[in-house]
């Protein structure tokens, strides 16, 4: 044999080598240990139901077949699950993070910046499952029909509480079109926001994304005629809702617009997961792989579909590209979101 094509051959051999130890080391390292999922939503909610539907596949994706297990955490808006997996879960690749989407634009907005105690951009970021649209229903006996409705006299939502989106896109739109929206806060969460809304004690409910219950809350209401979606608040949206335009799609202004763009970044990025910033690049390379292939899984796919669970798969590139554009966008863009908001620069 010629001397380069022993070369070749002993280069070749050399390779494959080298990926089966790799291959070895992955499922060494794996098998028999402990992935725990940390939820920043109370069980039930719509981030826990996509956490747990990622546990329950991902660990066949994973060289050692680990176990998976979803650990709840909320609190502050997930702030506590952020900080936590920042700061204090072991950095080996067995703690994942399942954030709210309005932490990956928490910085940018200087919300509860004191208790922020880590770096979206150190995060180590694996993915999304998810892109979200944010819907505004209301009660049929209301009389809004269309957005230009919302201009003619007050209509009162109900709302969590002044810095989540229920309120700060009621705020911003009325800045930007002229709408009279009026947030009552102090509702627990979408399910008690939309129960007051089918009881009138309120005109209407705006969400700052979609899950399964209140998906399934708006069709029944759609099918009954006792409720209307009038306006969307995403990059694009929400195909079951064909009809109701956007926020994008009834704003003139380039300036309100871009503003609102800003915002919605959270929206596109949906439900991500990250590791800590110390976690070995070794591990994150088994992880990344293992959540496209399972974003990817027919088995994944169906169990999704019978939940009534969409699933978008974006990459950490993607994420971190998003982001950039996000945080690097003009001071005076920022500032105008935080102005209309009502969110305070530090």
């Amino acid at each position: 044999m010629r001397p380069d094509c022993i070369m070749r051959a002993l280069a070749f051999v050399a390779i494959a080598i080298g990926a089966a130890t790799s291959q070895a080391a992955a499922e060494d390292y794996y098998r028999g240990k402990k992935i725990f999922v940390v939820s920043a939503s109370s069980a039930g909610g719509g981030y826990d139901q996509y956490a747990r539907l990622l546990a329950r596949h991902i660990g066949k994706r994973i060289p050692g077949a680990p176990t998976v297990i979803v650990q709840n955490m909320p609190g502050a808006e997930g702030v506590k699950a952020a900080n936590y997996i920042y700061n204090l879960a072991p950095q080996d690749g067995t703690y994942i993070g399942a954030l709210p989407r309005s932490l990956s634009l928490s910085k940018l907005y200087a919300q509860h910046e004191q208790s922020l105690l880590f770096d979206p951009f150190s995060f180590q970021w694996l993915g999304s499952l998810k892109r979200d649209t944010g819907v505004l229903a209301v009660n049929a006996k209301s009389g809004v029909t269309t957005p230009e409705d919302l201009r003619k006299r007050e209509v009162t939502l109900s709302s969590q509480s002044s810095n989540s989106p229920n309120s700060m896109y009621a705020r911003m739109l009325n800045a930007i079109y002229g709408s009279k929206l009026k947030p009552i806060e102090g509702y627990e969460g979408s399910t008690a926001g939309m129960l007051a809304v089918e009881r009138f004690e309120v005109d209407g409910h705006l969400a700052g994304g979609t899950t399964a219950p209140l998906k399934n809350k708006i069709g029944g209401w759609l099918t009954a005629g006792t409720g209307k979606v009038v306006l969307q608040f995403g990059m694009n949206r929400d195909s079951d809702y064909p009809d109701a335009p956007t926020v994008l799609d009834i704003i003139n202004d380039a300036d309100g617009r871009a503003v609102f763009e800003l915002a919605f970044t959270e929206q596109e990025i949906g439900s991500p997961y990250v590791l800590g910033p110390k976690v070995p690049a070794a591990q994150m390379a088994i992880l990344e792989k293992a959540f496209i292939d399972t974003a990817k899984d027919p088995d994944f796919l169906t169990e999704a579909a019978s939940e009534n669970a969409p699933i978008y798969l974006l990459d950490a590139p993607t994420i971190e590209t998003m982001l950039k554009k996000a945080y690097g966008a003009p001071a005076e863009r920022i500032q105008k979101l935080r102005e209309l908001a009502n969110v305070k620069s530090h």
